[in-house]
């Protein structure tokens, strides 16, 4: 069973309306908007970072950027940096190299949810694992199912 699978029933399973679309591959968050024909606002990207006390995942829109100072302050942690990519190959062996979705329970890792795209997408999009894959649902529901930590981390492209 592939990862969009695995998503798919897994949502299923949790009553969740959702959309699946594959489209031809893309490799980054602005390449999938484009194609998928949405704002990059309505596009989440998952970004893998190493804390003090591990990796997390943070998820914000596809048009911001990560405010390093900022996430830092707001864990409290002394080091903040972005995985690598053999971490991302071992920490997400079922999803194509950059793919991950956004659902940081399924690896038992936290998942912090940059409040911009919490506040403002009423759904959002999201890689399911591969470049040709995404699916759609309810932000609030995706809030629910993962339950992530929200604050603002993130400033503008």
């Amino acid at each position: 069973m592939t990862l969009t699978q695995t998503l798919e029933n897994y949502l299923a399973g949790n009553n969740v309306q959702f959309l699946h679309r594959k489209h031809s591959p893309t490799h980054t968050a602005h390449e999938t908007a484009v194609v998928e024909h949405i704002p990059d606002h309505e596009l989440a990207k998952t970004v893998v970072l190493h804390v003090d006390k591990g990796f997390c995942m943070a998820v914000l829109a596809a048009d911001r950027h990560i405010d390093m100072g900022e996430y830092c302050s707001k864990l409290g942690s002394a080091e903040v940096r972005l995985a690598s990519e053999d971490e991302l190959v071992a920490l997400f062996p079922d999803c194509e190299l950059g793919a991950m979705p956004p659902f940081g329970n399924l690896y038992a890792m936290p998942v912090f949810l940059d409040r911009k795209l919490a506040d403002e997408a009423i759904v959002m999009a999201f890689n399911a694992g591969t470049h040709q894959d995404t699916l759609y649902m309810s932000t609030e529901e995706y809030k629910r199912l993962v339950n992530p930590f929200i604050f603002a981390f993130s400033r503008g492209v």
